[in-house]
This record gives structure tokens, C-alpha cells and sequence, in this order.
């Protein structure tokens, strides 16, 4: 496995609890000594669990030194390909250095195996830097795992699809029907997972490549689709959530993705819909292009509409309001921060001039160094304390669940922002509280203010 972030080290741990004996490699010594330990060095559930066992086993090491994977059969390519510094493209840059620094340490016959997000025709660049190897053969395996469910997704994922060269012409036997070369090394890797029921798709280099970005241009569509309903449902009266649970009943277009809210966001999904959107303009199809800007565009003008109401919560401005933002990471049930619409929306506000105070079961350490201007707290309760407004920006089970009297108690003013719609506004309204959501119609945008009222009321 050559890369140990979220995909490298979950597939790692994953196959090995298959029973392969795996390698992960990777250049960092902190990360690498981390998981060693059977320690994950990001929250993950699941995962820390999987790498005790495959330290226990045997199966399972990991190295800083690429000369570890000389025996390996099948090397898997994990690093990351971020959006680039300068454009809305895909950095390819670590993924190229990965091939490098492998060449030299591969076996006659071994198999390279891409599984990182790539626009379509890297694996054609990627055969130049390996027609030095003819003995080696390459194909795309990409991945659709999800941060907080990643080991569920990779021990019983929905599908399975091999990009080889030739596509499916070019992967069986034509008498036989046998699998041949990438697809039969694909096929004893994954061999429990197809002899559970998996289904498994064989298709060329450019689909196989297209697939992911596909899937999460798509999945940001319906995000964005719901969102800007939402802006509807608040002008008219009407209320998103039930407006989408009556939309989700239809089979054509059923319910996942479709929570109106504060939006997408994390290291994968945003760069990947930009990325998307890039390969259609150099492939000159606008119609794409425009579509995925627009899509993009909702997305994160739910920020900005966020920061808008909570001023409109505030009285007009939250220059010195105390705010508490529950929730830092990106999604519930992960530490990673990256491009967090709760902590830009946090970050936004205490550059309005708000004492902005921000708690997270699991993000506070990734989060407090990178934004100064915010305070954080790993309790909820003391974050809570004498807040004049909460917003509710990442839907962790704890905020779900927390008590509207006990929340109450702690707070100056009882007014609360959920721009995850995940509260029961009802609840919370009986206990004092003013709530208001994202796209839940005039009914809660309306509800009594309570001014101040003392800390331990």
C-alpha cells in the first residue's frame, strides 16, 4: 500500500484482516510509527481495532522504506491528488513521485493498482513513467469509501470496478471466459468480498478513472438541489425536510443526499466536483462545465447564508455577541478539518467581531492551531456557557441528543441556529429555546427571541 492516509491505511488494515499479508508505506516516520502501534493517526471508527489485529497477526507492517514492497504481488497506489494551489486541477504530483520512487523495488509480473481520485487520461500518462517496466502490468481500482464509515465501505462496499486495459475485451480469456492479468490479480485480492455476492465491474482506463468524480458531482448535485430548495421552502412557508422525505419515497430518486443544510465539504467531495469540472472545460463539453460551477456555487453560498442568518438572530450584527459553533470536522464521526463549512462559518463570524467558541467531540486538537481567532472548548457544557447564540453546524450524535432544558441552563440568551436541521425543533421550543433551520419555513423563523436571562436559570 504506498500512501497510509485514510485510504491507504484503511485498505491496508482491511486486506489484512482478509487474511493478505500487506505493506504499508509511506514518508512520514510519525504516521508510519503510529500505525506500527495499531494506532490510527486520525479518528476513524473501526479502523484502530483492525490494525491491532493485524499487528497481532503479522499480517500487517508498515515502512518508510519503498524497498519493503520488493515482495509484494499487488502494490496498491493511495496518495492523495489534492486540488492544486493554482487551479481547480488535481495535483498528480505525489501520485507520479509514488510510481518513481516504486519503480526500481518491483517484481518481474508484479501488478500497480491505482486507487486514488484521478482525471481521466492519468493513466495514460502514467504508462509513460512506467514503460521503462513492460514486465509490470497497470491497472485502476478506485474507491468510494466515506469518512466515519470507511471500514464498513471497504468490507462490504456496494461495488467493485476494475479499469484494465482493453476493458472487459481485454480482461477474460475469449474461450474460457478465465479473468487474465490485472482482473485476475484484482480477483484474489478481493476474493471474499466476491464470494459474499459483491458485484464487480470491468470496464477500460477512462471510465474506470471518470467513476468517482462521476458519482460525487452527482451526490454534491442533490446536496446543492436540496439547498437551494431550501431558500424556496423559507420565502414560501413551506418545510424542507418533509418536502424531502415526500421526494426521497419516490424509488427514482430516494432519500440519501437529499438534507438541506449547511453543505459539503472535507478533503474529497469539493475538490473532486472542481476537478470534474476542469476535465469539462479541456474536454470542451460546457454544458458540465456551467453545471458543476452552479452546483459548487449553492454549496458554499449555504456559509455565507449561515453567517447571514445568525446576524439576523443577532439583531442585525455579531460584533460582540458570544457564539458557541458545535462542531469543527467536516461530517460527524471523523477528526479531519479539511475545507469545514463549520469552521468557516465560525471563522467568518469572529472576523464579523464575534467571541466565537467552538467544541467538537474529536476535531479541537486539529482545529485550535490553525484558527487563531477562534477559542476552543472539548467540553459542550462549558462551551455552552453564556453563549447568546448556538449554531449547530456539524450533526454529531452527542448535539442530536443533547437536553434543550439542561442547554438551556447554561446559556445567556436561549436561541438556537440548526443549520444541519437535525434538532427537534419542537422540543427545544418548549423549553424557551427560539430555533431556526435551514429551509423549515416561516413557523420556526418566527419564534420568540428570549432575551438574557441569568446562566443558571
Amino acid at each position: 500500500m504506498i500512501g497510509c492516509g485514510y485510504l491507504g491505511a484503511v485498505h491496508a488494515a482491511t486486506l489484512a484482516s482478509m487474511g493478505h499479508t500487506v505493506v504499508g508505506i509511506d514518508v512520514d516516520p510519525g504516521k508510519v510509527d503510529q500505525l506500527a502501534r495499531g494506532a490510527a493517526p486520525f479518528h476513524e471508527p473501526g479502523l484502530d481495532e483492525l490494525l491491532r489485529d493485524g499487528r497481532i497477526t503479522g499480517r500487517l507492517t508498515f515502512s518508510t522504506d519503498a524497498a519493503s514492497a520488493k515482495d509484494a504481488q499487488v502494490h496498491f497506489l493511495c496518495v492523495g491528488t489534492p486540488q492544486d494551489k493554482t487551479s481547480d486541477a488535481a495535483d498528480l504530483t505525489f501520485l507520479v513521485s509514488a510510481i518513481e520512487t516504486l519503480l526500481p523495488h518491483l517484481a518481474a509480473g508484479a501488478v500497480v493498482v491505482g486507487k486514488s481520485t484521478v482525471p481521466v487520461g492519468t493513466v495514460e500518462m502514467l504508462r509513460g513513467v512506467l514503460a521503462r517496466r513492460p514486465d509490470v502490468l497497470l491497472g485502476w481500482n478506485p474507491e468510494f469509501l466515506r469518512q466515519g464509515t470507511a471500514v464498513k465501505d471497504s468490507l462490504v462496499p456496494d461495488r467493485l470496478v476494475y479499469g484494465v486495459d482493453g476493458g472487459r475485451g481485454g480482461a477474460f480469456h475469449p474461450r474460457s471466459g478465465a479473468p487474465l492479468g490485472v482482473t485476475a490479480a484484482l480477483d484474489a485480492v478481493y476474493e471474499p468480498l466476491l464470494r459474499a455476492g459483491i458485484p464487480r465491474l470491468v470496464c477500460n482506463f477512462a471510465t474506470a478513472e471518470l467513476i468517482k468524480s462521476a458519482a460525487n458531482a452527482y451526490l454534491a448535485t442533490k446536496v446543492s438541489f436540496i439547498n437551494a430548495v431550501a431558500g424556496l421552502c423559507d420565502a414560501s412557508g413551506a418545510d424542507v425536510a418533509e418536502l424531502a422525505e415526500a421526494m426521497g419515497m419516490d424509488p427514482r430518486i430516494g432519500g440519501r443526499y437529499l438534507h438541506a443544510g449547511l453543505g459539503v465539504g472535507g478533503g474529497c467531495l469539493p475538490k473532486d466536483i472542481r476537478s470534474f469540472r476542469t476535465q469539462a472545460v479541456h474536454a470542451g463539453v460546457t454544458a458540465l462545465d456551467d453545471w458543476m460551477r452552479l452546483v459548487d456555487s449553492v454549496n458554499l453560498g449555504q456559509r455565507e447564508r449561515t453567517v447571514a442568518l445568525a446576524a439576523d438572530l443577532s439583531g442585525g450584527s455579531v460584533a460582540g455577541r458570544s457564539i458557541t459553533v458545535l462542531g469543527a470536522s467536516f461530517k460527524p464521526d471523523t477528526d479531519d478539518i479539511r475545507d469545514s463549512p463549520a469552521l468557516d462559518v465560525a471563522d467568518r463570524l469572529a472576523a464579523a467581531g464575534a467571541h466565537v467558541t467552538v467544541t467538537d467531540p474529536k476535531a479541537v486538537n486539529n482545529a485550535w492551531r490553525r484558527y487563531p481567532r477562534l477559542r476552543f472548548e472539548a467540553s459542550t457544557e462549558r462551551a455552552l456557557e453564556g453563549a447568546e447564540l448556538v449554531l449547530l453546524l456539524t450533526e454529531w450524535d452527542e448535539y442530536r441528543r443533547l437536553c434543550p432544558a439542561a442547554a438551556g441552563a447554561q446559556v445567556r440568551r436561549r436561541v438556537v441556529l440548526d443549520a444541519r436541521n437535525v434538532l427537534d425543533a419542537t422540543a427545544w421550543q418548549a423549553n424557551g429555546w427560539s430555533v431556526r433551520g435551514l429551509g423549515t419555513g416561516s413557523a420556526a423563523a418566527h419564534a420568540p427571541v428570549h432575551e438574557p436571562a441569568p446562566l443558571t436559570s
